[in-house]
């Protein structure tokens, strides 16, 4: 098969196939400024879903066992990775030994003020903070964002802009997500809350990280982009 009919096939599929939520959306071009995400989660649900990432298709990962339940929308930004470089930006912030990236895209919390009946969507977001976490000595940092045009939650430009009653809730819900009753050594820590500027580098760090993990996928991506 030539060139011209190779790319001619990948047109026709992409017009027949549903995209892979982690690789097969942009994470777009105004990125880290703006970002597209994929939302597993909202506040309503009484299970939490996950990507199977294999499949691309939204699965049951486990019932929420407890009153855990997260405020805010949440899923993870395509086309990142947690590897190497968040990994060693972790090390870096805490002076921690022996972290490694989670090998997850980039999770993130979107704020809104509208009630979201369902995962399994896109969502356009504007980063403005995070959570540094560390689980069980992976680097798992929860990015913190507003939906685009959201008319309650758009003033917030910074972490500095969120009450510090929300940044409790959301960092209560984090650490103890995993937790069972009686235990005595937390599953997660959040070592620090950082703001926009320091949520751009944790994003392009992963971008580069996706780069380096799945760079044949990448530039296939990219060639097929041009068609």
């Amino acid at each position: 098969m030539n060139q011209k009919d190779t790319r001619q096939m990948w047109k026709s599929l992409s017009l027949l196939l549903r995209s892979h939520p982690w690789h097969g959306i942009p994470i777009g071009e105004d990125a880290p400024e703006t970002v597209n995400t994929y939302i597993e989660t909202v506040p309503t649900d009484t299970v939490k879903y996950e990507i199977d990432k294999t499949s691309g298709f939204l699965k049951i990962d486990r019932p929420q066992k407890y009153s855990n339940i997260c405020p805010t929308l949440y899923g993870f930004i395509p086309q990142t990775y947690c590897g190497k470089r968040i990994a060693d930006f972790c090390i870096e912030a805490t002076g921690r030994k022996e972290i490694v990236g989670d090998d997850d895209p980039l999770d993130i919390c979107i704020l809104t003020e509208k009630t979201i009946g369902h995962g399994d969507i896109m969502v356009k977001a504007i980063p403005i903070g995070g959570f540094r976490m560390i689980d069980q000595g992976q680097a798992d940092d929860k990015i913190i964002a507003v939906m685009h045009g959201d008319a309650l939650y758009r003033q917030w430009r910074d972490i500095e802009d969120c009450p510090q009653g929300f940044i409790d809730r959301l960092r209560h819900y984090f650490v103890t997500y995993k937790e069972l009753p009686n235990t005595v050594d937390p599953i997660c820590e959040i070592t620090h809350v950082y703001g926009r500027e320091e949520a751009l580098e944790v994003i392009n760090r992963s971008r580069e990280d996706y780069k380096d993990k799945f760079s044949d996928l990448s530039d296939m991506m990219k060639e097929n982009s041009e068609i």
